[in-house]
């Protein structure tokens, strides 16, 4: 009986989550803007709502009480143990505070992003701030871990600084030396085949119908999900109902495709989750480690692979007319998606330097939470991290510099690591594949991404949250993270 009441609560509050997800999407897509405040006041409620019934005192003797009868049951009832004890930490006063500060905020930076107007942005985020920092302790009280650390541990269970901090500082070590090899090598490269210049502009629509097709090409279900436009692409909505956004510029086509692919990663995630429990925490994404290695292993692993733009290469002369990028042949499309470059901006970054835009932040993240840094001194602070790890200034573009995210006027601190992670295990992973299936690459290369796919489905996607992070992964690639395995990928990649 205390089972079906868990299952039943489960139900409920998925209906909630559906509403919250898909009342954000449109917030961030089609909402008009006179509708901000109203839409605020909702999702606060709706957010209060859920908060109140996940949390109910109750529910602690449905969950003592409860027999399960099957693997799954038991696995679904430790999952929904570990989600209700993070959950009971937040009073739901605090839920709503926090909820409608950040919409707010999110809102403000919208506007106030393209201006680069930090100064009338820094009383928002200052109140974003405050609210993680006494989420922060409040979660630190309830399960005993350090502050970030309890943050962290609601985007990807098991993260810890201590095991973090070590691996990042090894990370940015090889990087800071990798970076200037990467840049050498791609300068010899280039002395051979220059690269070719753009035929633009490059229409919206047009570029739309090409990143729809290249989406059905890697198995997106178009009758569970959707693409439209946002200030930052993202994915969202939920599993029977994914929405995903991009957005363009008409001068260059690539940077687009790339943010498809990426967040399709995210969405073929989504797509294939165990339907069955859908309504438990069980049927639920892994973490968003494990989410952003399903994202950058289609963005980063596939698609900047020449196998990919063997079969692709027709997809974008087909869309964008014969005459988009003439002359081109996959080796040009190569030097340009994996081009390395010192760049401002995290989302549009390569696979080599990217990871010192997370290191970046992660860093910064912790000094914010600890109260060592201040709202206020985070341009100085980001523009210091910007020059030492990647040679470039920030000091004088906020919009470029720390105003270019949407996680911290939405008060998502603790995310940024997943990034990082995820670039890693997606490597793996993709090892992983190769030893699996010897006709892979040959297989990508005439557009067959089945094989790819149903590997996924079987060793993440099916899986749901019946594993730890850890355990996921060695079940998954037959040995845990390995990080070494991220730094040869890079040097096969860009040095040989």
């Amino acid at each position: 009986m205390s089972f079906q009441k868990l299952d039943d609560l489960g139900r409920k509050l998925e209906s909630l989550e559906h509403a919250l997800s898909i009342l954000g999407a449109d917030e961030a897509t089609h909402m008009a803007v006179g509708g901000g405040e109203k839409r605020a006041e909702a999702m606060a409620n709706l957010a209060g709502m859920y908060h109140a019934q996940a949390t109910a005192p109750q529910i602690a003797d449905w969950i003592e009480a409860a027999r399960p009868e099957t693997e799954d049951q038991t696995l679904a009832l430790a999952e929904f143990k570990r989600q209700y004890i993070n959950a009971t930490c937040l009073p739901t006063d605090f839920v709503e505070r926090r909820t409608a500060a950040t919409m707010r905020s999110e809102q403000l930076w919208r506007d106030l992003r393209a201006k680069g107007d930090w100064d009338s942005f820094l009383p928002a985020l200052e109140g974003v701030i405050a609210l993680v920092r006494e989420e922060a302790q409040l979660r630190a009280n309830a399960t005993g871990l350090a502050p970030y650390d309890a943050l962290m541990d609601q985007y990807d269970p098991g993260n810890r600084t201590a095991d973090l901090d070590p691996v990042f500082a090894d990370l940015k070590s090889f990087l800071k030396g990798f970076v200037p090899e990467a840049l050498a090598a791609q300068e010899a490269r280039l002395a051979k085949r220059p690269r070719k210049s753009l035929n633009a502009p490059y229409p919206i629509e047009k570029q739309r119908e090409l990143g729809l097709a290249a989406m059905r090409a890697v198995g997106f279900d178009f009758t569970h999900g959707s693409l439209a436009v946002s200030h930052h692409p993202f994915c969202g909505g939920v599993p029977s109902d994914v929405r995903m956004t991009t957005r363009y510029r008409t001068d260059e086509f690539l940077s687009s495709l790339m943010g498809v692919l990426h967040e399709t990663g995210h969405a073929l995630y989504e797509q294939g989750l165990p339907k069955e429990w859908s309504h438990w925490p069980l049927g639920k994404a892994r973490g968003m480690g494990i989410h952003e290695s399903q994202s950058l292993f289609v963005e980063m692993q596939l698609a900047r692979s020449p196998e990919f733009w063997d079969f692709a290469l027709p997809l974008v002369h087909q869309h964008l007319g014969p005459d988009a990028i003439p002359g081109w042949e996959t080796a040009d499309v190569l030097n340009e998606v994996n081009f390395v470059e010192r760049g401002y901006i995290r989302v549009d970054a390569d696979e080599v330097t990217y990871p010192l835009h997370v290191i970046l932040r992660y860093e910064l993240e912790q000094d914010l939470v600890s109260g060592k840094l201040d709202a206020s001194q985070i341009p100085e602070a980001w523009d210091a991290k910007m020059t030492e790890y990647l040679g470039i200034s920030t000091i004088n573009d906020p919009k470029d510099g720390p105003m270019q995210d949407v996680h911290w006027p939405g008060g998502a601190f603790g995310y940024f690591p997943s990034y990082t992670l995820g670039a890693m295990i997606a490597a793996q992973q993709w090892a992983t594949l190769e030893k699996a299936q010897p006709n892979l690459r040959s297989d990508i290369a005439t557009g067959d991404f089945n094989g790819v796919n149903q590997w996924r489905a079987d060793n993440i996607w099916s899986q749901g949250s019946r594993w730890s992070t850890p355990e996921l992964i060695t079940r998954a690639t037959g040995e845990p993270l390995n990080a070494d395995i991220f730094k040869a990928h890079l040097r096969q990649r860009y040095l040989a």
